[in-house]
Formats: C-alpha cells, sequence, structure tokens
C-alpha cells in the first residue's frame, strides 16, 4: 500500500496558518459585534419581565376583588339596597284571579273511528 504524497514544505503550512487563523479573527470579530449590537436586550428583559410580573399580581388582585364583588351575599346586599324585591316575595304579595273554567278541550277521535295498527316482530 503506498501512502499519498503529502506537501509539507514550510510554505504550505505557513498559508494553511494564515487562513485559519483570517478564519478565527473574522468569527471573533462576529461574536463581539453580535455582543455590542445585543447589548441592551438583556436589561430590556429584566425590565419586560419585571413588568410582566406586576401586571400578574394586579391581575391576582383584581380577581380577587371582582370574586368578592360578585358573592351571592353582595349581590343580594346591591339589589336590596336598589329597590329589587326577591321573586318569591313579590309572588306572593301579587293578588291572584281564577280564571275560570274557559272552553271545553275539542272532543278526541274515539277508538273506532281511528285504523287499528299492527305490529309484529319475527325472529331470526
Amino acid at each position: 500500500m503506498a501512502f499519498p504524497n503529502f506537501d509539507t514544505t514550510t510554505a504550505t503550512w505557513q498559508r494553511r496558518t494564515l487562513r485559519y487563523l483570517g478564519i478565527y479573527l473574522v468569527l471573533a470579530l462576529l461574536l463581539v459585534a453580535a455582543r455590542y449590537f445585543t447589548q441592551d436586550i438583556r436589561p430590556h428583559l429584566r425590565e419586560v419581565q419585571r413588568q410582566e410580573a406586576a401586571l400578574q399580581t394586579q391581575r391576582d388582585d383584581l380577581e380577587v376583588r371582582v370574586q368578592a364583588a360578585s358573592s351571592p351575599q353582595k349581590v343580594q346586599q346591591w339589589a336590596v339596597q336598589n329597590g329589587l324585591q326577591r321573586f318569591a316575595e313579590k309572588a306572593a304579595s301579587a293578588t291572584t284571579r281564577d280564571l275560570g273554567a274557559g272552553e271545553a278541550p275539542p272532543e278526541t277521535l274515539t277508538p273506532s273511528s281511528t285504523p287499528a295498527i299492527e305490529v309484529k316482530t319475527q325472529w331470526k
């Protein structure tokens, strides 16, 4: 088995070294530039997270206030203060009147005048 003939001269290694050094410098420059252009994102993100936490706390407090304000006892108290009456109390105090017998219900058909229906069940 023959080994391939590699170029191991000093000039070849120097060119490779310069090429890799250039690539690494460009990558490092890109990383520094990305950090420079995004340096204000983290403080802004923290501020937004603080605002979110404050809004969540405010929402929770408002939910508790709504639940307290819409409890059955509070609704009943508000209704009484505004002159509303319970339906059962109003119905008991209302006058009633007799509507009378009214007209007689219509006559129904007699069984002899309707045709008979037969049903046959057949089991298999």
